[in-house]
């Protein structure tokens, strides 16, 4: 019988991991297995990324959106929510707060507006890079490539587009009237113009699978993302997934594990969703192989009303006061916060 050990190995050294050998790991239960899944990940995570958790400051601009996923507060059909779009000024109010606690990346993040004007938010991106030295990561759903084009000459960097599940299957049963090819086509463009791109999915989701989770991580490491944001699934009251239990903290602690060894160099934040649970699991993603943290920078009251899960993290405390607390969860891990842009690692 193959020891952990052994696998593990295997996984980290293969070209292509055998999709077998990641459903055995995501499988484990004894504490001792998950202790030797969870420090291999992390001694990945030494060796290729160091020792230090970057910050990402996270500006949620718009909760408008035009999709009906079955599992997002945000989707069209809550009537309950209050919508919002802020200014260019409140925009460059939170980046000079973002600034002045030294954070390097801005992260212009929004629900998926049909409506969101390319141009305006090229005249941001454009402010933004012309008044600070950061690095400007754009989320904000499938849009043409032409917009995308516009979007990277005036100066945007990265853009996150998250999958939530690659299979076609499970992903049309969640996504009504989207198109798992238009998903796959827009990250193809994205990687065409030079982004630096990032994915990801959910764990916990109606239907889903340890194969298909397994499948998820092949994924990525085809489609070799610069980053990589994992979280659990919490339902949503005014979702289809109301009535559904809550992904599983210790599942997605163990997918960001293995997309650690698989993925090698990517950056893996310890999501907010995670510290959003029965407890903070975020020290323990740090632990498992994330080097990554999000700090909110959304001002109030807005950032109450960028619901996509109840019980967020973060939505109260005033702008900056995370990044304190980001701090705090690094060094109680023996880590050290790093005040940089942390560009992609890959070639």
């Amino acid at each position: 019988m193959k020891t952990i050990e052994s696998i593990l190995t295997k996984l980290y050294e293969a070209r292509v991991p055998n999709v077998k050998d990641i459903v055995s790991l995501l499988s484990i239960d004894s504490p001792r297995e998950r202790m030797a899944l969870f420090n291999f990940a992390d001694q990945i995570r030494k060796q290729y990324m160091g020792d230090e958790v970057l910050l990402r400051g996270i500006i949620e601009f718009s909760n408008y959106c035009g999709n009906t996923c079955f599992y997002c507060g945000l989707n069209k059909n809550n009537s309950k929510i209050k919508r919002y779009r802020l200014t260019k000024e409140e925009i460059l109010s939170s980046v000079e707060s973002l600034i002045s606690y030294k954070i390097k990346t801005v992260i212009l993040q929004s629900g998926e507006d049909s409506n969101l004007d390319s141009l305006w938010l090229c005249d941001v991106i454009k402010t933004i890079k012309s008044r600070y030295d950061t690095a400007v990561t754009l989320s904000v759903g499938e849009k043409s490539y032409g917009d995308y084009k516009m979007w990277k000459e005036a100066g945007a960097d990265r853009y996150l587009l998250k999958i939530e599940t690659s299979n076609e299957t499970l992903y049309k049963i969640l996504h009504p009237d989207m198109s798992f090819s238009n998903r796959i086509e827009c990250l193809k463009n994205l990687k065409k113009l030079g982004y630096e791109v990032g994915s990801g999915n959910i764990i916990g989701l109606k239907g889903q699978t340890l194969k298909i989770i397994a499948d998820d991580i092949l994924f990525f490491k085809k489609k070799n993302f610069d980053m990589i944001g994992i979280g659990p699934f919490i339902p949503h009251s005014v979702t289809e997934l109301a009535e559904e239990k809550k992904g599983d903290a210790d599942l997605t602690l163990k997918v960001i594990a293995l997309t650690r060894i698989i993925m090698k160099n990517s950056h893996l934040p310890a999501t907010t969703a995670l510290g959003s649970m029965e407890q903070d699991y975020r020290r323990d993603a740090l632990k498992a192989g994330a080097n990554v943290l999000m700090v909110n920078f959304t001002p109030s009251p807005y950032r109450s009303q960028y619901e996509l899960y109840p019980g967020k993290r973060c939505i109260d405390e005033p702008q900056g006061v995370c990044a304190g607390c980001a701090e705090k969860i690094a060094d109680s891990i023996g880590r050290v916060v790093e005040y940089r842009r942390g560009d992609s690692l890959k070639k």
